[in-house]
């Protein structure tokens, strides 16, 4: 039974998840050969990948006293640490070969032992679970390494790089690592670092989720110190663990290697080939086509605190009899439909229901409120919800801040495709949609429609981030990097055609009116280049949703 902490079981808190075998048979295998001296496993859990190491070993004919001192593995919690020395001991391997210790303790500690091969499944703790005497440790050994990390790292990122600095001059890393690492702003330090550490790096990934306890898309990491050819990065996708038997990453295909860019860049552009890379790197550098945040600033959604009470629907409103106490609120992508929100749209969302009405008193003090809200607030507080940390750390807990009418909504989540909005309403939105304000006398209708290209499209998917679920989630400042072309002509007529496209889901027809008159016309981009574009776009789309 495992113990729950504030509705997190133990394996959660300390990021343990149990490595299927045939991954941990595949990566001894890869990472360990006859030049193999010393092996570390710097989390090692009850011994998964100790197990696979020795019996790699014994495949290459060296076991029993052979094996001493060949492997170390370090564990944090006593109760696996015991489970690992049981195995390895059953293997013929000394049990000192584990250590019960933390990882970073451990090596500040002693003097670091160099490794030829560093293999393993680190913890994958969210910075909120990250012990403090850890991550305050973990931080200052990767400061002695040069690099600046702050407290919202997680924990797989200093057990990555710290066990990279200690491999010998030929080593390698075979780690299973989160898909973070291709997308996530806090891993782009550890990007350059590895790019600038090692020669070569083979990502492996798969279309199925291969840890059926969470849902999180995790990579295979393969980095080798010394490649006396075809050096750079690729990326091999399979469809599940079954594939890993039969591939064989020693036949090197140098077609499949790309430069390894030593920039913050996310790794999601490495799924595409060379030309396609080659073809976005082209376009970042055409000063015609500028970012978005030159345009627009975009910035979160307002923060209710609790939902559940704030956000109600037009039936609720009226019987608690607070409908003229509520704002007008967007509160989930899909209740947008096209490209323009007017209030027939807002109408047609309330006639269904759709929790749109914010309640929003006056913010006065609780004896000076119309009656109507009084008893409202007062069944808020009966169910305790003015007791969530948002709510109590305000002045007047029944009080949202941040309220405004944005000129635009962009959207934070996508699942088929990004969007912006045009706001012809006075509505607002929660943080589950991002609120636009424009910065310069262009018409909006101009960046909302320029927005509907495939050169946009295909940068998205390589700006946001996806997790496993099939979503593509954007922080303000990633919409801010998307490259956005601007028309400079646009009839009444073509906006109208296009938000009835998008209201039908007939996005590549909108795609297509768009790219003739920016890309193609405006731009002088090659229909080849354009055709691209799309590919790119459906390429990682595809790939993205396929893990839903």
């Amino acid at each position: 039974m495992e113990i729950i902490k504030d509705g997190l079981t133990a394996q959660k808190l300390r990021g343990g998840y149990y490595t299927p075998k045939q991954i941990a048979k595949f990566l001894c295998k890869w990472a360990v050969d006859e030049n193999t001296n010393k092996v570390l496993e710097p989390s090692c859990g009850d011994g998964n990948f100790v197990e696979e190491a020795i019996l790699r070993f014994n495949e290459l004919g060296i076991s029993g006293d052979q094996l001493r001192g060949r492997i170390k593995g370090i564990e944090l919690i006593e109760e696996e640490s015991i489970k690992a020395k049981a195995r390895a001991k059953t293997l013929g391997l000394n049990s000192n070969t584990i250590v019960n210790s933390d990882f970073f303790g451990y090596l500040n500690e002693s003097d670091p032992e160099q490794y030829d091969s560093v293999i393993g499944n680190p913890p994958f703790i969210r910075y909120q679970n990250f012990p403090e005497e850890h991550r305050t440790l973990a931080i200052e050994m990767m400061e002695r390494l040069g690099l600046q990390p702050n407290k919202l790292t997680n924990i797989w990122v200093p057990f990555l790089v710290i066990s990279s600095s200690l491999l010998t001059p030929t080593g390698k890393l075979g780690m299973v690592i989160p898909a973070e690492l291709f997308q996530v702003k806090y891993a782009a330090e550890t990007r350059i670092y590895l790019s600038n550490f090692f020669e070569r790096i083979t990502i492996v990934t798969f279309k199925k989720l291969v840890f059926s306890d969470i849902q999180q898309e995790v990579v295979l990491l393969l980095c080798e110190k010394e490649a006396a050819n075809a050096k750079g990065i690729r990326v091999v996708e399979l469809n599940g663990l079954d594939d890993l038997e039969t591939l064989d990453l020693k036949a090197v295909n140098k077609l499949s290697i790309k430069k390894l860019e030593h920039d913050s860049e996310k790794w999601t552009k490495y799924f595409l080939d060379k030309n396609e890379i080659e073809l976005l790197r082209k376009i970042r550098k055409d000063r015609r086509v500028v970012l978005a945040k030159t345009i627009m600033d975009t910035n979160v959604g307002l923060v209710t605190g609790r939902n559940e009470f704030f956000m109600i629907n037009k039936e609720t409103a009226q019987k608690w009899d607070i409908l003229p106490y509520t704002k007008k609120v967007v509160g989930r992508s899909n209740h947008f439909k096209g490209i323009d929100f007017s209030d027939q749209d807002f109408d047609n969302n309330a006639a269904a229901n759709i929790e749109g009405y914010l309640f929003m008193p006056p913010d006065e003090d609780f004896d000076m409120l119309p009656v109507a809200c009084q008893k409202y607030i007062k069944y808020g507080e009966e169910q305790k919800f003015h007791t969530g940390y948002k709510c109590k750390i305000r002045k007047r807990w029944y009080i949202t801040p941040s309220i405004y009418r944005p000129d635009a909504f962009a959207l934070r989540q996508v699942g088929d495709f990004p969007k912006l909005i045009l706001n012809n309403t006075e509505a607002s939105s929660t943080d589950t949609i991002h609120r636009v304000r424009f910065k310069t006398t262009i018409d909006p209708k101009f960046v909302i429609a320029s927005f509907l290209n495939s050169l946009t499209f295909a940068f998205s998917e390589v700006t946001g981030r996806s997790y496993g679920g099939g979503v593509l989630t954007f922080e303000p400042t990633e919409i801010g990097e998307l490259p956005l072309p601007l028309l400079t002509e646009l009839s009444d007529e073509l906006f109208a055609e296009l938000d009835s496209l998008v209201r039908k889901k007939e996005i590549r027809k909108a795609l297509d009116l768009v790219d003739q008159e920016l890309l193609i016309k405006k731009l002088a981009y090659s229909q080849s280049d354009v055709n691209a574009l799309r590919k790119i776009w459906e390429k990682l789309s595809n790939r993205r949703q396929n893990r839903n």
